[in-house]
């Protein structure tokens, strides 16, 4: 808080607090260096999306009651498994249709387990105690990734009885990964980070961070989102070794000065670097003034280049509202004093 600030609040005290809730504002802190895995990630290492179509039987009468693509994929089955069955649908209540979801990570090899979603598309009223039949999990690309089956777990609360959402259930390690990602990333010549907020001057922070660790010119900054890194010789065919020497060095992430106002709870969260133009705010009973010069009686004066932060801070200690706040902050922003991105939750 400013000197002058200071003074003004020892010489008037509360006399203009206007009671109320007090807002919540954290403190700004200075930033400190993130690093490089916490801010970007290599394109093509990712997750990948899998979904198929399954059935979950042995449920206790709380299967579907009258669907057909329940019915129907029933017949087929028992046709595969060498029963035949008269008419074309079998209606059962111990069964229901589902979808299954799961995610593959990157780098998943044959034979590694992952968990799976199961989720009724039917009019079951609960999954509970049902057995998940095998499910074919497939990619974007069409291709089956992974095959599905277990018995599914819808879980409970607390006093064991009621449970969460009977027609969506879990299977842990309930898929089993049967084709690999070929990657070949030990051996890429190049590769891509992709930055998580983009930003050009992070961008370019990191290349040269990049070039300064590696001891030359490896990293080129692309936009405000892209850095393409070269392999060095010395690192052919050791990519791997590369990228865990790279992902931990450290970089100071810019960002875009931004406030948001969550006029619900009063909680005001900002940047280090918003700051406040010369202007003049008149809110009910508060005169507040942000320029240079003396300090008019009952005006509230922050100096020339104040920022956000000595403005909150004063605002809290008069005891100004949140609906106030959010006015203040708004009329800020269409005055043009803000030289700020203003968000209100």
């Amino acid at each position: 808080m400013n000197t002058v600030l200071k003074k003004w609040l020892n010489d008037l005290g509360m006399v203009l607090a206007a009671g109320g809730a007090i807002a919540l504002v954290p403190c700004v802190a200075h930033s400190r260096p993130a690093r490089l895995k916490d801010i970007a990630t290599v394109k093509g290492v990712r997750e990948n999306i899998l979904i198929g179509y399954g059935i979950v039987v042995g449920l206790k009468g709380t299967g579907d009651s009258s669907t057909d693509v329940t019915g129907q994929s029933l017949s087929r089955l028992f046709g595969k498994l060498g029963l035949e069955v008269q008419g074309n649908t079998v209606k059962s209540k111990n069964a229901a249709a589902v979808i299954v979801t799961a995610k593959l990570p990157p780098f998943a090899r044959v034979g590694n387990k992952i968990d799976i979603t199961v989720s009724s598309i039917g009019d079951s009223s609960s999954l509970e105690g049902g057995v998940l039949l095998v499910t074919p999990l497939r990619a974007g690309d069409q291709n089956v990734y992974a095959v599905a089956q277990g018995s599914v777990s819808i879980g409970s609360v607390a006093d064991g009885t009621t449970k969460n959402f009977p027609t969506v259930a879990r299977v842990i390690a309930g898929a089993t990964i049967e084709k690999d990602l070929d990657t070949n990333f030990a051996q890429k010549k190049n590769f891509r980070l992709a930055l998580h907020e983009p930003d050009f001057t992070t961008a370019a922070r990191l290349a040269s961070m990049i070039d300064r660790e590696l001891g030359g010119k490896y990293a080129a900054a692309r936009d405000s989102a892209t850095v393409d890194v070269v392999v060095p010789f010395s690192y052919e065919n050791r990519t791997v070794e590369l990228m865990a020497q790279l992902e931990n060095i450290p970089v100071n992430v810019d960002s875009r000065a931004k406030v948001v106002l969550n006029e619900r709870t009063g909680t005001i969260v900002m940047g280090e670097k918003v700051m406040i133009t010369p202007v003049a705010i008149s809110h009910g009973d508060l005169s507040i003034q942000v320029k240079k010069g003396e300090n008019p009686q009952r005006v509230m004066e922050l100096s020339s280049g104040a920022n956000v932060a000595d403005l909150v801070k004063a605002l809290n200690t008069l005891g100004v509202q949140p609906k106030d706040l959010t006015a203040i902050f708004q009329t800020l922003k269409e005055t043009g004093a803000l030289q700020a991105e203003l968000e209100v939750l």
